[in-house]
């Protein structure tokens, strides 16, 4: 939690756990140019990849670009998170000592392939030892990159394994091969569905972010922009992307309508006056009644305005 932008949000009442992901841009490590434009992108979090956009021979040279990326940057995103490498791997045990160790350290660490309880007790136990050691201000908080069968079915185990646990994040690709689904089925919006809902459940049991992942269809233009639509509309929090011309539109389709501000606006004032003068939990604003379950939808509506630069 160094990053001095996130540090002035924290101050302002807006800590890293209700920050808006309405887009999370993804930036391969491996690409110097990438990750040199990176931290001119206007966007709510930049994810560096040190996981399946680093070939196999690149790994450690990436995890030093990323380094001093986080440590030589003045990043326009007010999150800077990185994707290790997942749990079992060569390369996982590297990534969590360098980065937790670092100067500067990423707002989170997003764990690919995530498929049980250990794979995030493992993670959180050695920040655990580590941040003691380096007597940290404050502990980095994790995100579970879920793309297996296994994971699909494990979330419940997955979102009790670790206090430090923020996010779920859905992947398609790799869960896509691990149902062994074809190009075509992969692309096919409906048949995600059972699986985006069983995903948002698990999220939203545990008060957890529910991002989705990029979108990776041939339809560049239309399936991406029903892609997003869908997950939006279901409520998502936010969408990754792959390309800095995919952040515009992802922004503009999780930012919400002036007409959602003020009902939004309109809700938190008037259950905040009747607890205040009447103790009540639940009114009716214009004929609808409202509670705490719509109080805390109201405010992700207004949490997506101020990342928008609504005051």
């Amino acid at each position: 939690m160094d990053n001095p932008r996130l540090q002035e949000a924290i101050v302002a009442g807006q800590p890293l756990e209700t920050r808006p992901r309405r887009v999370s841009l993804s930036v391969p490590a491996a690409s110097e140019r990438t990750l040199a434009k990176a931290p001119t992108i206007d966007v709510d979090e930049v994810v560096i990849d040190l996981e399946d956009s680093v070939p196999t021979g690149q790994k450690t040279p990436a995890r030093r670009r990323a380094l001093e990326a986080l440590n030589g940057s003045v990043w326009r995103a007010p999150l800077v998170s990185v994707r290790i490498n997942a749990p079992g791997t060569p390369w996982c045990h590297d990534d969590v000592i360098a980065l937790a160790t670092a100067p500067v350290r990423p707002a989170t660490l997003i764990v690919p392939k995530v498929e049980a309880r250990d794979d995030l007790a493992f993670v959180s136990r050695l920040l655990d030892g580590l941040e003691r050691g380096a007597r940290a201000p404050g502990p980095i908080l994790l995100q579970a990159l879920i793309e297996t069968a296994a994971g699909l079915r494990r979330l419940d185990a997955i979102t009790e394994s670790s206090p430090r646990l923020l996010a779920l994040v859905l992947g398609y690709a790799d869960l896509a091969a691990s149902l062994g689904r074809s190009r075509a089925a992969a692309e096919d919006l409906d048949r995600w569905l059972p699986i985006q809902e069983t995903f948002l459940l698990g999220a939203r049991a545990r008060g957890l972010q529910a991002i989705d992942g990029p979108y990776l269809g041939l339809d560049r233009v239309d399936g991406f922009t029903r892609a997003a639509i869908r997950v939006r509309d279901l409520g998502f929090d936010g969408k990754w992307a792959i390309h800095p011309s995919q952040v515009p539109p992802l922004a503009a389709m999780f930012t919400p309508t002036p007409e959602e501000i003020a009902r939004a606006r309109a809700i938190v004032a008037a259950l905040d006056a009747a607890e205040r003068e009447n103790g009540l939990g639940a009114i009716a604003v214009d004929g609808e009644m409202i509670d705490e379950a719509v109080r805390l939808s109201a405010r992700r509506v207004l949490a997506r305005a101020r990342a928008a630069g609504d005051p």
